[in-house]
């Protein structure tokens, strides 16, 4: 079965995700770093038609295979789009040996108690069933830790185990992704508590139920590395939360059992308006860099 040979890939293999799940909130800022101002585009179906072929342009690069690349996280609207005249999920895993992925949060509540909560999905049963049907192997939602609130990190962590037993319902694999925010004046504190809160919920999930882990790359080396050898976790990746790749690889390599899930990272230097051979050499240089920082090691 193909999720059976997705499950040995992304637990087993070498390699890195790519996140290309830019949401509304976060688009614009990834199209301008692309080089298409906001004034090119007016509306979101015209700026999500523009990131869209921006994705599509990375994901038929020659270097954007299972080689390096082990999944990628798509947007909603992604997912539902075509390249080279397929559904994207059945392109990026029967043409390039990636396992898709999907976004699945709808933004962040205000902050509260030092943290932002995953805004309510009411509708999250229906898209999980037409992500099955697409062939989606798991799902990431995020939230964002500012301070080392106890009560705020708790609730954190257990809003996103309870989606996640939602999303393991119907037999997929969340990723759970409680960022620390990389300028938060105690980053190194709410990094202990995430460490406490996320243990104790992984000690109580059932036989049999694992879980991905999404963590902004920890100031102390290897902080969490106990949480890679946890039986119910899969496999922990790292944001690259506003580092650029080559502080995020920097910091990444340093920790051991830890691979890269960037998005920003991965295409700060793209160009909107790059040839293709230059387009294509800069993505695979920004792929290398990743790939050896998730599995070279220091």
């Amino acid at each position: 079965m193909a999720n059976d040979k997705m499950m040995v890939q992304i637990t087993g293999k070498d390699g890195f995700i790519a996140a290309l799940d830019q949401s509304g909130g976060s688009t614009p800022g990834a199209l301008r770093l692309y080089g298409i101002p906001d004034s090119a585009y007016s509306g979101d179906a015209e700026m999500f038609r523009l990131v869209h072929e921006m994705r599509v342009r990375i994901m038929t690069a020659p270097a954007f295979t299972g080689a390096k690349v082990l999944a990628a996280i798509l947007f909603e609207a992604t997912m539902d789009g075509q390249a080279q005249d397929k559904p994207v999920p059945a392109f990026l895993w029967e043409q390039r040996g990636i396992i898709p992925f999907l976004k699945v949060d709808k933004g962040l509540e205000a902050e509260n108690d030092g943290v932002s909560l995953m805004k309510p999905m009411p509708a999250l049963d229906a898209l999980l069933a037409r992500a099955v049907k697409l062939g989606i192997f798991g799902t990431k939602m995020r939230s964002v830790i500012n301070l080392p609130s106890k009560a705020g990190i708790a609730a954190i962590v257990a809003q996103q185990f309870d989606i996640a037993a939602q999303i393991a319902g119907h037999a997929l694999m969340p990723i759970i992704e409680p960022e620390v925010s990389i300028k938060s004046p105690d980053k190194g504190g709410a990094e202990a508590i995430l460490l406490a809160e996320l243990t104790s919920k992984l000690d109580a999930l059932p036989e049999g139920r694992q879980v991905m882990l999404k963590l902004t790359i920890p100031d102390v080396p290897d902080f969490y590395l106990a949480l890679t050898n946890h039986k119910r976790v899969a496999r922990v990746v790292a944001l690259s939360g506003g580092y650029t790749r080559a502080d995020a690889c920097k910091r990444l390599s340093a920790n051991h059992r830890m691979i890269a899930s960037f998005s920003r990272a991965l295409a700060e230097d793209l160009k909107h308006g790059m040839s293709e051979a230059a387009f294509d050499a800069a993505l695979a240089q920004s792929i290398d860099e990743i790939y050896r920082a998730s599995t070279v090691k220091v």
